[in-house]
C-alpha cells in the first residue's frame, strides 16, 4: 500500500527555480518540494559566477540581448531572450528582497558588477565567488520558515502521473508523481493540481562533469515519457575550466577568474587562446572549451593551466575566497602558480519545450530551470544567464498558476504495483551499464563529434535501453536504476538530436559538417504517443 500525499503544488527539485516558484505561490497554495538528496544539494549550490542583469546606466537591455543572441550563435528565440532580459532587474530586486547578500563595492550601497566571457559590459551581480550558495541558502531559509511549504528529502521521482496514463479520455493532464522514498524503499504518491519539474540538467550523462550527482536528466526523461516535446538536446555546454585533480572530482573554476584577468596556458607557459578567438580568454565557453580540447589532443596532455597569480594576492583572496580556499586544500595556491584545468560537461542548453509561462505540452505540467527549453540559450548559454532564467521563468509560472481558474480533478491515483517484481541479485549489471553509457557519451558525443561516432553511440544506447527496460520491468526499483533509466533516455535524445543537425553551431561541433548553415532552426523532438 502506497502512502499518499495531497498538495496544491508539487515541485520536484529545490534549486533556484523550484524555490522561487514555491515562495511565490506559498502564501495562497500548499506546496510540496521533493528532493533526491538533502534539500541543499543541487546545481544552484555550486554556481559560482553570478546572475546577469541590466543594472548599470552604462548597460542596456538591447546590449544584453545582442550578447545573448551572439553567444547562442543566432539560434535563440528572440522573444524569449527579450522577455528574460527585460525582466532581469525585477528578478534581481526580488532576490535582494528575499535577502540574498550580493557583494557591494567596499562598504557602500552600490553592488559590484563583474564581467564574464561573451558579455560586452560588467553586468554580473554576484556574492563573492559563491553566488549559487548564497541564493540557495537564502531561499531555503525562507522556504523552511513558510508554513505552507513542506520539504520531502530523499525522494527520487519515478514518473509523472497523467490522465492519459490512467486511461482517462480527453486532454492529457498532469495530476501527480510517483516517488521512491530512499529512507524505507517504499513508493509514495504525491498528487497536486499543478506539477513542476525543476530537476536540473543532464550533465551526469557524461563521464566528466562539473555537476553534482543529482544531475541525471530526470525531469527531461519524465517529461518525455509523459508526452512532452524536447528541443536542442545536442547543445551540451562543457565548462572550459574544472580543476584537474582526482580528489577534487567536480570542482569548477569560475569563468569570473578569466573575467578578472586569468590566462590559459600550455604546460610550457605559453598562451594559446589568441590563436582561436580575438577575445582570447573572454570568448564564449564553447570556443574556449574546443580550444582547450584541441590543444590537449594535439599535444597529448591531460590538462592545460589557468593562471591568475600575476594579480595582487589580496585581490585574488577577496574576489575568489572559496576558489582560493578549496584549491589550497588540494595543494594548489592560485596566488602563487597556475592550476591544472580541464573541460567538463556543465550545462544542458536544451530541455523540455515550454512557453513563456513555463507550461509544457501536458496541461498543468511545468518545467523550469535547466530542465526546460525556453529558447533563451540557443546553441550556447551566455555566462550567468542560467540563474536569471530560473528566477524569471519561475515567477512567470507562478503568475500563470495564481491566475489559473482550472477546477481540481477528483481523481484517485492508484497505488504503485510491485506485485510482479523481485529483488535484484544483479546490481553489477546496473553499475556496468552506468559506466559504459557515460564513457561512450564522453568518447563519441563530446566536445567534437563525427557521424561515425554518433552512429556507434546510437547502437550502444539502443542496446542499453532494451536491457534497462527489461531490468525495470522485472526487478524492484532503486535510485541507481531510476537514474540509469533516465540517463539512457537523455542519451538517446542527445544522440538523435546531434545526428539530425548537419552543421557545426555553438556547442555542437562536428568534423563532418564544420560550417554553419545559412538558415538554422531548433531541433525539436516529439515522443510517440
Amino acid at each position: 500500500m502506497s502512502q499518499h500525499f495531497k498538495q496544491d503544488i508539487v515541485i520536484i527539485g529545490a534549486g533556484a527555480a523550484g524555490l522561487t516558484l514555491a515562495l511565490e505561490l506559498a502564501d495562497t497554495h500548499r506546496v510540496a518540494i521533493l528532493t533526491k538528496a538533502d534539500i541543499r544539494e543541487g546545481s544552484t549550490l555550486y554556481a559560482q559566477g553570478g546572475v546577469a542583469a541590466v543594472l548599470s546606466d552604462k548597460d542596456t537591455v538591447d546590449s544584453h540581448i545582442r550578447d545573448t543572441i551572439d553567444a547562442g550563435v543566432e539560434l535563440g528565440d528572440p522573444e524569449a531572450i527579450r522577455f528574460t532580459v527585460e525582466h532581469s532587474k525585477a528578478s534581481i530586486d526580488w532576490l535582494i528582497d528575499q535577502g540574498v547578500p550580493f557583494t557591494r563595492y567596499g562598504s557602500g550601497d552600490e553592488y559590484h558588477l563583474t564581467k564574464e566571457g561573451g558579455h560586452s559590459h560588467r553586468r554580473i551581480i554576484h556574492s563573492a565567488d559563491a553566488t549559487g550558495r548564497a541564493i540557495s541558502k537564502t531561499l531555503i531559509k525562507n522556504a523552511l520558515n513558510h508554513p505552507n511549504i513542506q520539504f520531502f528529502p530523499d525522494r527520487v521521482a519515478i514518473d509523472v502521473v497523467t490522465t492519459t496514463k490512467l486511461g482517462i479520455p480527453g486532454e492529457s493532464r498532469a495530476i501527480g508523481v510517483y516517488a521512491l522514498n530512499l529512507e524505507n524503499d517504499s513508493i509514495e504518491v504525491f498528487s497536486g493540481n499543478h506539477i513542476t519539474l525543476a530537476c536540473g540538467g543532464s550533465s551526469k550523462v557524461y563521464l566528466y562533469t562539473s555537476n553534482p550527482d543529482t544531475a541525471s536528466g530526470d525531469g527531461i526523461a519524465m517529461a518525455w515519457r509523459a508526452g512532452c516535446r524536447v528541443a536542442n538536446m545536442e547543445f551540451n555546454q562543457f565548462h572550459p575550466t574544472c580543476l584537474y585533480d582526482a580528489k577534487a572530482k567536480t570542482f569548477l573554476i569560475s569563468e569570473a577568474v578569466r573575467g578578472e584577468g586569468g590566462k590559459l596556458l600550455l604546460p610550457d607557459g605559453s598562451s594559446f587562446m589568441h590563436k582561436f578567438d580575438p577575445r582570447g580568454e573572454l570568448a564564449p565557453r564553447d570556443i574556449v572549451a574546443r580550444a582547450i580540447d584541441h590543444e590537449m589532443k594535439r599535444l597529448g596532455i591531460n590538462h592545460v593551466m589557468l593562471d591568475i597569480s600575476h594579480k595582487d594576492e589580496h585581490f585574488i583572496k577577496e574576489h575568489f575566497p572559496n576558489i582560493y580556499k578549496l584549491c589550497l586544500e588540494y595543494g594548489h595556491d592560485i596566488t602563487k602558480k597556475p592550476i591544472p584545468v580541464v573541460p567538463a560537461a556543465h550545462y544542458t542548453c536544451g530541455g523540455v519545450v515550454v512557453d513563456q509561462h513555463s507550461a509544457t505540452d501536458v496541461a498543468h505540467l511545468y518545467a523550469i530551470g535547466e530542465t526546460a527549453y525556453t529558447g533563451l540559450h540557443g546553441a550556447n548559454r551566455l555566462a550567468s544567464n542560467s540563474l536569471l532564467e530560473c528566477v524569471v521563468y519561475a515567477r512567470s509560472a507562478a503568475e500563470k498558476i495564481l491566475n489559473s481558474k482550472a477546477a481540481e480533478l477528483d481523481i484517485s491515483i492508484p497505488d504503485w504495483d510491485e506485485s510482479k517484481v523481485t529483488d535484484s541479485d544483479e546490481d553489477v549489471v546496473i553499475a556496468h551499464n552506468w559506466q559504459e553509457l557515460r564513457r561512450f557519451m564522453w568518447d563519441y558525443v563530446g566536445i567534437v563529434r563525427t557521424d561515425k561516432r554518433l552512429l556507434r553511440a546510437k547502437h550502444r544506447v539502443d542496446l542499453l535501453h532494451s536491457e534497462i527496460q527489461e531490468f525495470y520491468a522485472n526487478y524492484k526499483i532503486s535510485s541507481d536504476l531510476l537514474e540509469l533509466r533516465n540517463l539512457a533516455v537523455v542519451a538517446h535524445l542527445i544522440i538523435k538530436s546531434a545526428m539530425s543537425r548537419k552543421e557545426s553551431r555553438g556547442l555542437h561541433f562536428t568534423l563532418d559538417y564544420p560550417e554553419k548553415l545559412p538558415n538554422s532552426q531548433p531541433t525539436i523532438l516529439t515522443p510517440k504517443q
